[in-house]
Order: C-alpha cells, then structure tokens, then sequence
C-alpha cells in the first residue's frame, strides 16, 4: 500500500479507501483512478502469498457466535472469503450460538478433513474465553479477544474512532458537543465515549455532562434523546452517535423541531451502515474496519505455516475506524 500511494501521489489512508471501496466525498474519481491504475501498474493484490502444506486441506473454518441481520456480518464474511480465495483457500462458515455441541461437531468435521485452522469470531467486539477443544487447530480471534493473550486477535480501534469522531467536530469550529452514548455494557460504547472524553479533554473543552446521555442503539432511542437535547435553552451544535442508527434518530429530531442538518446542527455517526449515505444530507461516519479485519485474521492464521516464532505471532491488534466525510458537519452558526 506504501509503494501504491508513492505511485498515485497519495496517502496511505487514500488507497485503503479507495481501494475497500469506501465511499467518500473527499476522494475525486481522478483520484480514485489514479490509485486503481498505480495498483494496477504494481501488480498489488490484497494479501501477501503464503506457502502452504500439501497435505493440508484448503480449508479454514470460521465460527461466528450468532447470526443477525447486523450490517457488521458481511464484511467479516466477504473480507474472510476474499483473502482466503487469493490464497485458494475456501472458507467454511459455522453459526453455532456460542452452543459447545455445534462448535465440536464442526471442529471435529475439520479435523477429519485436516483443515488448515479455524478463526474464531463474535459478532459485537467482546473479551472471551475459547474453550480448550479450539487449540486442536491453528487458532486466530476475530473481532473478540482473550485477557491473557494466547491466540493472534483483532479488533477495532474504537476508543481512537471516537477521539477522530469528536475532534472532527472540535475542527470544524464545535464547542458545545453532546454525545449519544451505547449501553455500557456493550465494551464499544464505553470505548466511543472515552475518545470522545479524551478529545474533548485535549482540546481543552469541558464535557457538559448534561450533553452525555446513556443508552440505546437503535433509531427510536436516538430521536428521543436527540429530542430532549436539542429542547434545551442552550442546545448543542453538533453531536456524536454511538452509530448510525442513533444519528438516523437525530436527523428525525432535528426535523420535528425545525432544525436543518448540518445548517443547525452537526451530526457524526459510526458504523458506516449502507442507508448512512442515502440519508438527507449524507451522513458522515465512522468505518468499523470489519472487512480489514477479516483478512488479517486470514492472513495470520496462514503465517502459522511459515515458522514463525509464538512471540511473533501473539498479538492483540486494534484496527483504526476510517473517517468518512459527507455532508452532516459544518461549522456552527456564529
């Protein structure tokens, strides 16, 4: 990626857009040509080539804990599924509701067929522990982690996501920042939130902790919340989202009282949900790194056969979130 953008005469964080085909208002379509002919010119193809052993089926099966209509699963299951086939490996996919039977009747499938390993996957970003039977297999953590690290892990930066979401609004002239904060006990929102602290906290703004309110996902949540914030006396100029959904709930407030976006109110979400760029104005965002994620994992757990060292390999990775900038921030109203 390095010798790409020295090529296309661009950043590094320009060709991994350009080329994850994240959509973004920034990037002009000369660009975006210039850095698919400069990977084109290279040769570059996503992942490196991994020797592999013959007597090994081409095979990784990948455990996911539920299946749900969440826009997260399909990136962790295209990026899988695209890294591996470079390698001409197939990806085996197993639903199994975290169930212990399920997991070890696929297991043992693998095993019988003498598979090369097996990434093991949560849906929401969470601590784990991976019962004893996966260590029978080349073992990689997607999207989750153990405390005591004995697996490779990635997941994604959300603390630094929620920092870049913040100052993002801190740059564009924001003082007054509320923050539709998750449910504490999902570990992103806690993290999102804390960027979103530690952003405020650099910039030497105080958190108004009227502005900070808990709770909720979904778009119904984020529209009551939004409502009761943006009817104060001295309502906020711009606000952070938990997610998308939340900010879709924010933009049904705004229209309730009056407000237009971004004129009135600045509003940034996170997740980069499909319908974000099709809303009235296109909703700025945060990228969960899903995609990238999923071909790491792959990439690390076919690292197993090329020798390396355990310390080379243990590591908990965290994946930085992609600003997307569309049209739901401007500066304030002076």
């Amino acid at each position: 990626m390095h010798d790409v953008a020295d090529l296309a005469g661009v950043s590094q964080a320009t060709v991994s857009l350009v080329l994850n085909g994240v959509a973004n208002s920034r990037i002009s379509k000369a660009t975006r040509r210039r850095v698919q002919e400069a990977a084109e010119t290279l040769g570059y193809r996503r992942g490196q080539v991994h020797p592999l052993p013959a007597d090994r089926t081409r095979i990784i099966g990948l455990f996911i804990d539920e299946a749900t209509t969440t826009p997260m699963l399909g990136p962790l299951l295209e990026g899988a599924r695209d890294e591996a086939a470079l390698q001409d490996v197939a990806v085996a996919v197993f639903f199994t509701g975290g169930t212990q039977a399920l997991e070890q009747a696929a297991l043992d499938m693998l095993l019988a067929q003498n598979a090369l390993g097996v990434i093991y996957s949560t849906l929401i970003t969470r601590e784990v522990t991976v019962p004893e039977y996966f260590s029978r297999l080349p073992l990689v953590l997607l999207n989750c982690y153990e405390r005591k690290v004995r697996f490779p892990s990635a997941v994604p930066g959300d603390m630094v996501g929620g920092y870049i979401a913040t100052e993002t609004l801190i740059r564009a002239g924001h003082r007054r920042i509320a923050h539709l904060a998750g449910e504490h006990i999902v570990e992103a929102a806690v993290h999102r939130e804390k960027g979103f602290r530690k952003a405020m906290e650099r910039h030497g703004i105080p958190v108004d902790e009227r502005l900070v309110t808990l709770g909720g996902w979904s778009i119904a949540a984020g529209r009551e919340r939004a409502l009761t914030l943006l009817s104060q006396p001295e309502r906020p100029s711009a606000i952070f989202c938990y997610c998308d959904r939340m900010a879709m709930g924010c933009y049904e407030a705004a229209h309730l009282l009056g407000l237009s976006i971004p004129e009135d109110l600045s509003v940034i979400g996170f997740d980069d949900e499909d319908i974000s760029a099709g809303l009235n104005p296109p909703l700025s965002t945060m990228v969960l790194p899903h995609d990238e994620m999923a071909r790491w994992a792959v990439g690390q757990l076919l690292d197993d056969f090329e020798g390396l060292d355990a310390d080379e390999r243990l590591q908990k990775l965290k994946i930085e979130c992609q600003f997307v900038d569309r049209e739901s921030i401007r500066p304030p109203k002076a």
